[in-house]
């Protein structure tokens, strides 16, 4: 079952990058900017037909896919040409493409969500003897999580790694008490007595596993929605976390290792709960990535969608202080040097992966 779980994995990356181009493409056409190529897959031609003034293609490697526009990186006569377009008009082709990402991400939620009958609160069962001592304060039984140090807690699994991340460090909690927020500050990490009279370090808070909601149309709507929402805070947790230094080299992952991670998530779920559990493993994992690409695409980083945005923005600024634009071929080399510096990071993070993994 690896092998399938592997082919399944390359392949849902490779369609959610295809995706991510024919967002591209599609609102380039809508925008009336002339598209010379649209291919799915990489590498080599496996076929190809010409429509109009645009070559659709095949290729060999499953990897993706690519919009070439007509003077996306060169200038360009054609007034149909991407650089003789309006900034706004610029400005949603090229967030067309995370744009389709995000909601492919929530798609795929809304899916997974639909057969669910009910939700799980992230709910207080109570707390440890010393909890008020070190506090001055208590939490009740059915209270309910708000928020951990100003992060809100959207998803009963967000308690974990909001506790998680402030592990050792004392923390603000802002609960719903009755209908009402009551806010809890200075929640002290400590050592404890747990629910089967062992001491452990933590909180003193234990959490209750068995409240939940029904799931009704508007409660799945609102839970898919808050999921994806979830993973963007997720992405800017971890960028935070690179950053700071909390996190390094070895909790990056390329290609390989998403790869590896999905087809071990659904072997690990096939083993708790059958092939179906398997698949919605995969399925949500699949969300997870595409909001990741989203995201990440949008940063401010040359080569990358986010990049031209940026570029798009210094191009107006020039235009409304020195009355000229910035010419294509600047933009062309910086976007060209920064892919460079993006495949050679790729490749590092690759074969770190792949050393991590026959290691």
């Amino acid at each position: 079952m690896t092998i399938l779980y592997i082919l399944g994995a390359i392949l849902i990356f490779g369609v959610l990058v295809a995706l991510h181009e024919l967002g591209h493409f599609v609102a380039a056409k809508l925008c009336g900017v002339r598209v010379n190529e649209f291919s799915i897959g990489m590498g080599p031609v496996l076929w190809c037909r010409d429509r109009g003034e645009t070559q659709y293609s095949l290729r060999a490697l499953p990897i993706g896919g690519f919009c070439a526009m007509e003077g996306e990186d060169e200038d360009s006569a054609d007034e149909r040409a991407l650089g003789s377009q309006s900034l706004w008009k610029q400005l949603i082709i090229f967030a067309a493409g995370p744009l389709m990402n995000f909601l492919t991400g929530l798609v795929i939620l809304l899916g997974l969500y639909a057969g669910m009958q009910a939700f799980q609160v992230p709910a207080i069962a109570g707390v440890a003897p010393e909890f008020e001592t070190y506090n001055g304060t208590t939490l009740e039984k059915g209270d309910i999580f708000w928020s951990i140090n100003g992060e809100r807690v959207y998803l009963y699994n967000d308690v974990d790694l909001l506790l998680n991340l402030n592990k050792g460090q004392p923390l603000d909690l802002v609960v719903i008490r009755n209908g009402e927020k009551v806010t809890l500050k200075n929640v002290q990490w400590n050592t404890f007595t747990g629910l089967e009279g062992e001491s452990y370090q933590g909180y003193g808070i234990y959490r209750d596993l068995t409240t939940t909601e029904e799931a009704t149309l508007g409660g799945k709507l609102r839970m898919a929605w808050l999921n994806t929402v979830d993973f963007v805070r997720v992405v800017r947790l971890s960028l935070q976390m690179l950053f700071s230094g909390q996190a390094g080299v070895d909790d990056l992952s390329g290609p390989v290792g998403i790869v590896s991670s999905m087809t071990e998530a659904g072997e690990q779920a096939q083993a708790l709960g059958g092939i179906r559990a398997a698949v919605e493993s995969m399925f949500y994992f699949a969300a997870m990535l595409a909001v990741n690409l989203a995201v990440m695409n949008l940063l401010p980083i040359p080569a990358l969608d986010g990049g031209h945005i940026l570029f798009l923005v210094v191009d107006a600024v020039s235009m409304l202080l020195l009355r000229k634009k910035v010419p294509a071929r600047y933009m062309a080399a910086v976007n060209t040097a920064g892919f460079v510096v993006l495949m050679g990071f790729m490749l590092f993070v690759t074969f770190h992966d792949v050393f991590r993994l026959v290691g």
